[in-house]
């Protein structure tokens, strides 16, 4: 039974991570419509579908009770509108960086991302770091500074959305609630801010959605399952496997960005991209070796023959 719940577990978290590498293809059949509007229509969407999930699996009663609860804990509602506004901002790059062709950088944003977690953690949380890891973090810097250095730029889609979404997660840590739940609490901080930025948009008669074609709107209107179903997998994964076994199949999702923007959309791919991503990919595998038992093992091992002077 335990296999049983263990491969079920691996199917729904890869299942999530391939939903989201390939979700650029989503956004890429809406690059007519603005990045702010494709946001805007995917944070309301969002929510009407999350309230629908709710309704459907009964869980909306531990919504309205987390909502009530929030009057008396103003640190996690606090916590609740930064988180919002972090991921609101993750999303927006993420969309804009997408159909301006620039997959490739915005796939290295999401390399990054369990490293900048990690040194989060460090800064805020006071979590100790290995020498792998400290090492994982030289080298993933050494392979940001080849961009920027090539660029002549520094890459700030990667880095905004590698930080944006760490300190999203960070944020969430104080917000103990089910993911179902905390996406729609999420969205509902942002939905008022979308409506009123919708409603501006049709006064101003600059909207896309209801003026461009039926296709587009059913597109818009998507973007909240979009949006959902991916997290929805995640959830159901991460409850039946270790979190070493996640941290590895997280890196599907960009891997699968990264071969979409070089070989379906063209995007230049360059020797100063290859020589950056080595980096960062040797940094990934020794990160994700120090998760593991083994290395824990070995690195346990190790200290206490060099505190027995051995």
């Amino acid at each position: 039974m335990e296999n049983q719940e263990l491969k079920m577990g691996i199917i729904y978290a890869a299942f999530s991570y391939f939903l989201w590498g390939i979700l650029p293809i989503y956004w890429k059949l809406l690059y007519h419509v603005n990045a702010d509007e494709i946001l805007a229509n995917r944070v309301l969407w969002s929510f009407v579908f999350m309230v629908i999930i709710l309704t459907f699996t009964k869980k909306l009663g531990a919504f309205t009770n987390t909502l009530k609860g929030f009057k008396e804990n103003k640190k996690q509602l606090l916590a609740l509108v930064v988180a919002s506004l972090l991921v609101s901002c993750n999303w927006f790059i993420y969309i804009w960086a997408v159909n301006t062709d620039q997959m490739i950088e915005a796939s290295l944003g999401y390399y990054i991302n369990p490293l900048v977690s990690v040194l989060l953690g460090m800064i805020f949380l006071k979590e100790k770091l290995s020498s792998a890891q400290y090492t994982s973090f030289v080298l993933a810097t050494i392979g940001v500074l080849i961009l920027s250095v090539s660029y002549g730029k520094f890459p700030w889609i990667s880095i905004t959305l590698a930080v944006s979404f760490g300190l999203y997660g960070l944020a969430k840590k104080l917000i103990k609630v089910d993911s179902a739940v905390g996406l729609t609490l999420e969205t509902l901080a942002v939905t008022p801010i979308a409506l009123i930025y919708i409603t501006w948009l049709f006064i101003q008669g600059n909207q896309s959605f209801l003026a461009v074609s039926f296709t587009t709107d059913l597109l818009l209107i998507g973007a909240g399952a979009a949006t959902a179903l991916p997290l929805l997998y995640f959830s159901k994964g991460a409850q039946r496997i270790p979190l070493s076994m996640l941290g590895f199949l997280q890196y599907i999702a960009p891997t699968l960005t990264l071969i979409l923007g070089v070989f379906v959309y063209e995007e230049h791919f360059t020797k100063h991209h290859l020589l950056a991503f080595m980096f960062i990919w040797t940094a990934l595998t020794i990160y994700s070796f120090s998760r593991t038992k083994l290395y824990i093992n070995l690195e346990s091992r190790w200290k206490k023959g060099k505190g027995l002077g051995v």
